[in-house]
């Protein structure tokens, strides 16, 4: 396992400790994540997503990389109503997903969950919606094709949520580079370089988890 260099690991574990323990369906999937060495939103990460949930108050999301269905059930369960549309590439993500969101319609009824099963770049060509915000957690050497795909489907100030954008501190410096990831490493600082710059759009990446980089589409409302 590569060691991260983001963030000072006594700082990470003490904020760590400041995050709210989850129990029933999310606590479950946590579990499920260790135990079967799914990677799934770090803590912080996922507390980030609950309050700006809160702030943003998004009545359609597109997450592109479902895995288990853990980060689209922390999501629903902050929305008042409205849709979640998430696409997964592996076959038994998909299938284990489905359980999570047969579970979570007890729990979250007003929030509609639709799984897409294929590679993003083709389903993405499919859809016609229109959202308020988009995760990106996926191949992280394809940030910037699935971006083009899915950005103007994003409304005006709609926010896209792209995670894992410092990949352990590599995309820093060439200091902390496993030279076996250089080609995800060069097309991850293009694509934060492409968002940082991006006339469309107010970017901030923040130093947390695996890093996380936050866009707001300007514009008025749509």
């Amino acid at each position: 396992m590569i060691e991260s260099k983001i963030v000072d690991p006594y700082v990470e574990s003490y904020i760590k400790t400041l995050v709210p323990t989850h129990t029933g369906l999310l606590g479950a999937l946590e579990v499920y994540a260790e135990e079967h060495h799914v990677p799934i939103v770090q803590s912080e990460i996922a507390q980030y997503l609950k309050v700006m949930l809160k702030i943003k108050q998004p009545r359609a999301i597109l997450e592109i990389g479902t895995a288990i269905g853990y980060s689209a059930s922390l999501m629903a369960l902050e929305m008042q109503s409205g849709i979640i549309e998430t696409i997964e590439l592996k076959e038994e993500m998909y299938q284990k997903a489905s359980e999570t969101f047969a579970e979570l319609k007890s729990i979250a009824p007003r929030v509609e969950v639709i799984q897409h099963l294929g590679d993003a770049a083709e389903v993405l060509q499919t859809l016609n919606g229109k959202y308020d915000m988009i995760f990106i957690d996926a191949a992280k050497g394809h940030y910037k094709a699935f971006f083009d795909l899915c950005y103007p489907m994003l409304k005006d100030e709609g926010i896209i949520v792209s995670d894992n954008v410092l990949y352990k501190g590599m995309i820093a410096t060439n200091e902390y580079l496993v030279r076996r990831k250089i080609t995800i490493v060069k097309r991850m600082r293009k694509y934060l370089a492409f968002l940082t710059t991006h006339p469309e759009l107010e970017t901030t990446v923040l130093p947390m988890g695996d890093g996380l980089a936050i866009s707001i589409k300007k514009g008025g409302h749509a």
